[in-house]
């Protein structure tokens, strides 16, 4: 996947959740407005776009069969899996002015809402899961269509009638999250700690027709102690395997994201880099994230800063490829577990301020080709891009994120023993290409005199050195062009000079 920031309608507020069918994204949240990129919020081409936007995933413009308006927040949009519906839950009770109580379907062909679905749900909903013909959900609620239901429920997809038999219950605290597995089990996540009377920490699974317990084996997230907790946010599944994200709210408790086998609850592995983590999107063998991460060290990666530095944007293996490594010192609670390996996508997203909660990308969603991150971001990449950005893999990207230029220092240049010069320069790195080439050009040439490549990241900036034997007799200064894969270049200041 590129790093470069691809042109995409912004909104005024906050994604909550996205979701993708086919090219289109529908994204939901508490916003009222959407803009063109490139311009500021009042722009003269703002259109009324009230919690709820779709937008073409290739294009970053909106979907024109697609204009509608819930009177209260969205908190969660997924798909069917024949791609023909969308269903959103929150905290509104109308669409479009008529009688929504925090659950809707639309119709992705026509784009309108559909009039036989309209389920009665006495408070948020926050999670959705859905087949072709049932819709499952979950949130903090305790009745639904005048029936008693404790935070989850599943109603027909035909007519938006209460599902009798289906009755588990999220004992102790909300969900946040839900996942179909196959045909019989429905994967469930959030802040409770005991699932239809038995304990099952912010995760588990029931059966899709009884809803009763069905196996779940791993346990990823720990124990509520006190006011300390993880909980599960988010989760997708793809294949045999479901990926799940946490928020850990407490210093040093699981913020990370985990992989099990979706037909028990197995565990595969379990990353455990420290800043709480709201979304979850596997594309291939990449899994993408968005979280406010700041301490990698279990993953070999990067550790924690003083003051700590946020990065809201990663992309890891969807395979575990080693163990934690995290010391001691760090706090682990996962020491030794299957870990995946960050892959080099490193883009920068600015914390907005609209929730107040000092977070920027709060969801993603995508295709083969593309992904989308949702949030309150005011800037990506150091451009204003408020609320919505799209990526692409590099076939289909500009491919114009090079090297950072403010790594790019002054070579220092010293005459050795033996009449060569000798250069020396601290390497800078690339938000998504780790490896660069370095070229030495000396005086005001443009043809190296040599090169010098090497891996590098923004945590792990290696001293690097070229000796120029051929130097002829004078004074000579010496530059750095610094070259990626792609052919983006930044060139370095000119050093010190040095008479051979």
């Amino acid at each position: 996947m590129s790093a470069d920031a691809l042109p995409t309608w912004q909104v005024n507020g906050v994604v909550w959740s996205m979701t993708t069918v086919g090219n289109t994204v529908y994204a939901t949240g508490k916003f009222t407005k959407a803009r063109p990129p490139g311009t500021a919020p009042g722009s003269s081409k703002e259109i009324d776009a009230k919690n709820i936007f779709a937008f073409d995933i290739r294009t970053g413009n909106p979907v024109k069969n697609f204009k509608h308006s819930l009177n209260g927040q969205g908190l969660r949009i997924t798909r069917s899996p024949d791609g023909k519906r969308v269903y959103v839950g929150g905290e509104f009770t109308e669409v479009d002015g008529k009688a929504r109580s925090r659950l809707a379907a639309f119709d992705t062909a026509t784009g309108k809402l559909v009039t036989s679905f309209a389920p009665r749900v006495s408070n948020k909903v926050r999670a959705i899961a859905a087949t072709n013909s049932t819709v499952y959900f979950g949130g903090n609620f305790f009745n639904v269509n005048g029936k008693s239901r404790t935070r989850l429920a599943a109603v027909k997809a035909s007519d938006g009638s209460l599902i009798d038999a289906w009755r588990p219950t999220a004992d102790d605290d909300e969900v946040f999250a839900m996942a179909m597995a196959g045909s019989n089990r429905v994967i469930i996540g959030g802040r409770f700690q005991k699932l239809n009377g038995v304990a099952k920490v912010g995760i588990g699974a029931v059966n899709t027709t009884t809803g009763a317990t069905a196996t779940w084996n791993s346990r990823p997230i720990p124990t509520r102690q006190g006011s300390r907790y993880s909980y599960v946010t988010d989760l997708f599944v793809s294949g045999d395997t479901v990926y799940g994200s946490a928020n850990g709210e407490g210093l040093h408790w699981f913020d990370g994201r985990f992989a099990a086998k979706a037909s028990n609850g197995d565990l595969i592995w379990l990353d455990n880099c420290y800043g709480a983590t709201y979304g979850v999107y596997a594309q291939g063998k990449s899994l993408y994230s968005v979280s406010h991460a700041h301490d990698c060290s279990s993953l070999g990666a990067f550790p924690e800063t003083n003051p700590p530095s946020w990065h809201r944007a990663l992309a890891e293996t969807t395979y575990a490829t080693g163990k934690d490594q995290a010391p001691p010192g760090s706090n682990s609670n996962y020491r030794r577990q299957p870990v995946p390996s960050l892959l080099h996508w490193f883009p920068t997203l600015s914390a907005g301020t609209f929730t107040g909660q000092s977070q920027a990308a709060w969801a993603v969603t995508g295709n083969s080709e593309y992904i989308a991150l949702g949030g309150e971001f005011p800037r990506v990449n150091g451009v204003a891009q408020q609320g919505l950005v799209r990526f692409a893999v590099k076939a289909k990207a500009p491919n114009k994120s090079g090297p950072q230029k403010s790594g790019v220092a002054a070579p220092k240049a010293v005459k050795a023993a033996n009449g060569s010069i000798r250069v020396s320069w601290k390497a800078t790195w690339d938000m998504d290409n780790a490896n660069l080439t370095y070229e030495v050009l000396r005086d005001n040439g443009t043809t190296p005199v040599g090169t010098v490549s090497r891996a590098s990241t923004f945590w792990q900036l290696p001293t690097l050195t070229f000796t120029d034997t051929k130097a002829p007799r004078g004074k000579h200064t010496y530059k750095i062009r610094v070259k990626d894969p792609l052919g983006n270049t930044v060139t370095s200041p000119a050093s010190n000079a040095v008479t051979k």
